[in-house]
């Protein structure tokens, strides 16, 4: 199992993957910083109070897809929509489509994946948000919302609409501050794409496929369920786990589990539960969380059914 040759495999593998987790990363923050830039609370707010109320959840859903928070960043945005009365429904899909619909997600999954995976992975979570923001709300929820309110700074704060001065500085302003985010968040992530990827390696070059296709393959009725138990108490950048679960497909790991893996892990990490805690009563929290599980089994088993 330990060879040369495996070895080789592994390292070319690592060099594949991390060389463009950079890359993307990189184009993909530097644009996820400019619409953190340019889209404010107050905007998200608005465009969800507009519609009609059966489109809300829908709303939510989408201003979750294109906004791209990660599940811890997306509470401050939470308590701020409550704050300045957003309808229940539509931020509740708002919060679970957020960090599993980010752009980062989508486009890693495009390039890793493939447009199929991603388009059903799109549609089926996105339509979950939906139903579930809906459901959360009928079955009165928004009374277990806490009298809280979450401190941010201000330079994390500062949106288009806030800065002043003629158009072309405030855009000049947005590129300034989005830049220096990339950056800044490209130091912080860098071990996590070298600890993504160098798993990733070590389980394509050196796990084998036998092992994988018998606990975590499709013949495991199992395995979908069980990944989403795993992945919903954990807590892995996405940035981190994309890679990882590319090496575990190419390793025989279904592809139904995988999905399970990456939505409970994105959808309902221990940080944002945490978090949500000191938002909702425990009543809210305990059915948020089985949402997620729900969303992770269920989209995963279909996966495996489909592809």
């Amino acid at each position: 199992m330990f060879n040369i040759n495996n070895l080789t495999i592994a390292w070319d593998f690592f060099k594949l993957i991390f060389v463009e987790l950079i890359v993307l990363f990189l184009v993909i923050s530097f644009i996820v910083a400019l619409l953190q830039r340019y889209i404010s609370k107050d905007t998200i707010k608005n465009v969800l109070s507009k519609p009609h109320k059966r489109l809300q959840n829908v709303i939510g859903a989408a201003l979750g897809a294109i906004t791209p928070f990660c599940s811890c960043s997306t509470i401050p945005i939470l308590v701020g929509l409550f704050k300045s009365g957003a309808p229940f429904g539509g931020t509740i899909s708002f919060l679970i489509a957020s960090p599993v619909l980010n752009p980062m997600i989508i486009i890693l999954f495009l390039k890793f994946f493939g447009i199929k995976i991603t388009a059903i992975y799109f549609v089926f979570t996105f339509i979950f948000a939906t139903l579930i923001g809906s459901l959360l709300e009928k079955l009165g929820m928004e009374k277990e919302i806490k009298n809280v309110t979450i401190q941010g700074s201000g330079h994390e704060e500062l949106t288009y609409d806030k800065i002043e001065g003629s158009k072309m500085n405030r855009h000049q302003t947005v590129f300034k501050f989005a830049l220096k985010d990339t950056m800044g968040l490209f130091i912080k992530v860098i071990p996590f794409l070298v600890f993504g990827a160098g798993v990733g390696a070590f389980i394509y070059g050196f796990v084998p496929q036998e092992f994988i296709a018998k606990y975590a393959g499709p013949d495991n009725i199992f395995a979908v369920p069980t990944a989403a138990v795993i992945g919903v108490p954990m807590y892995v950048r996405t940035e981190t786990m994309i890679p990882i679960a590319k090496a575990l497909n190419a390793s025989g790991m279904s592809i139904g589990a995988i999905m399970a893996l990456v939505i409970g892990g994105a959808g309902a990490s221990i940080p944002e539960v945490t978090l949500l805690n000191t938002i909702f009563k425990k009543k809210m929290v305990i059915a948020f969380v089985l949402s997620v599980f729900s969303v992770a089994t269920i989209t995963g088993i279909i996966f495996n059914i489909i592809i």
